[in-house]
């Protein structure tokens, strides 16, 4: 997600990463911002959000201020990649009285949080029914609490496999892998005879991201993590969750993927495929931009296909669902102004901007069919079907700590510390643990 990077990572300190252990920018704003009414009646704001290499989101924010001159300026407060430190610097925010903090951009799976604990502004007169039916189910479905929106979803993401068409074609094959195993042949069929230093670079790294990546291999074996019917109820010790982290670590084991991948993070697994290191890559959408860039020169658009992820059985894989939605902080002495400013990057006119500057998946539908968009981003084309075939990690109140459970059983059994077998069951016994512990609190 941060998905995410959707994700993580500082986009370029994340193309490495989508969420890594930087040391962690600061998200506590420049003296006098956060609300502050400043000099000659400007109503300056903060934007917290994770770091954006595409250079996007610095681009609206100075439209907005141009538009807004002598009445509204929003500063950028980039904030860690890693969405999970993000997360932490926020809740002592928050925790301190959430001072500069207006506008924040989040993840999917802090929605229940920041709701419970009333950190975020419930959006219910600014964002009826009316206005969320312009915008995918899925996306307005990840932004309610207790039946209220706290949220405005601003773009989607979802995992996919990026993938060097042009080495696949000199190896004989017309497309991308649908299963696992064909993968595994054509990266071994195709590193020999274009000599390339990698098969398979994902985010295996123990973080948020890893999360994503596991789960996708787990839901790809037609396994789950919890019961989609019953989020109580606890399944990651099944044989196809198991088979799905057996694969996951035979990447490594049949020499797919560099050992190295137990520590990528986004950025780490973009740049090994963008400077043309690898055949194969699992990432989000806004890869597709960095294509052919100053920073990432070696390929071109021409050379990249991008598919839906690979599978057990064929069948289209299941990618992360990722939104990154907009909150307004009940701290914000500017609600108004904060409301404001998501309208603006909210517009139609901006996410088509997103898409195209920095192949970010919008949220409204229309903009699916919107042919500028899909003659100039291929990605999003496809992620109008990829969008059907995503699914969410847990659904649960007790995410984060489930979260940190995962990110360490994931890592260990692709490490091969612990067997897949061994890694599922204390999974299950210590997922169970949480929700126990949860509801007898």
């Amino acid at each position: 997600m941060e998905s995410s990077r959707p994700r993580g990572i500082s986009r370029r300190d994340f193309l490495k990463t989508s969420g890594t252990g930087l040391a962690g920018a600061v998200l506590l704003g420049a003296a006098g911002c956060g609300g502050a009414e400043q000099g000659g009646g400007v109503t300056e704001l903060s934007y917290s959000a994770s770091p954006d290499d595409t250079g996007s989101t610095q681009k609206l924010i100075d439209k907005f201020n141009k538009q807004n001159k002598g009445t509204y300026r929003v500063v950028f407060i980039e904030g860690n990649a890693d969405t999970g430190q993000r997360l932490d610097k926020l809740r002592t925010q928050f925790q301190a009285g959430g001072e500069n903090l207006d506008v924040i951009l989040g993840d999917v799976i802090w929605t229940a949080e920041l709701a419970a604990n009333g950190w975020v502004t419930d959006l219910t007169d600014r964002f009826p029914e009316s206005t969320q039916k312009e915008y995918l189910p899925g996306s307005v479905e990840a932004i309610i609490f207790d039946g209220k929106p706290y949220a405005m979803p601003w773009y989607t993401d979802t995992g996919l496999l990026y993938y060097r068409k042009d080495l696949l074609e000199q190896s004989g094959y017309d497309g991308p892998p649908k299963t696992w195993d064909e993968l595994k042949e054509m990266t071994r069929k195709t590193m020999a005879k274009s000599g390339t230093k990698y098969g398979f670079v994902f985010q295996g790294a123990r973080y948020e991201g890893g999360v994503c990546d596991g789960c996708e291999f787990i839901w790809g074996h037609g396994g789950n993590v919890l019961d989609l019917t019953d989020p109580n109820r606890v399944i990651v010790d099944s044989p196809n969750a198991i088979a799905g982290l057996a694969t996951e670590r035979s990447m490594i084991t049949d020499g797919v993927s560099p050992q190295a991948v137990t520590v990528y993070k986004e950025d780490e697994s973009a740049g090994a495929f963008l400077n043309g290191d690898a055949i194969f890559l699992r990432n989000w959408p806004y890869v597709y931009a960095l294509i052919g860039t100053s920073d990432y020169p070696k390929l071109d658009t021409e050379q990249v296909g991008v598919s839906e992820l690979p599978s057990s059985d064929g069948k289209p894989g299941n990618g992360t669902v990722g939104d990154q939605p907009l909150y307004i902080s009940t701290s914000s002495k500017n609600p108004d102004a904060a409301w404001k400013f998501i309208e603006f990057l909210s517009a139609p006119e901006q996410q088509k901007f997103r898409a195209i500057e920095g192949s970010y998946l919008p949220t409204r539908s229309k903009l699916y069919d919107d042919p500028e968009i899909q003659e100039s981003v291929p990605v999003v084309a496809l992620a109008k079907t990829a969008l059907q075939h995503t699914l969410p990690r847990p659904v649960t109140p007790y995410y984060s700590d489930m979260s940190l459970e995962m990110q360490d059983q994931f890592n260990a059994s692709l490490l091969g510390e612990v067997s897949p077998e061994d890694a599922a069951r204390t999974l299950q016994k210590n997922l169970e643990t949480l929700i126990q512990q949860g509801q007898d609190s």
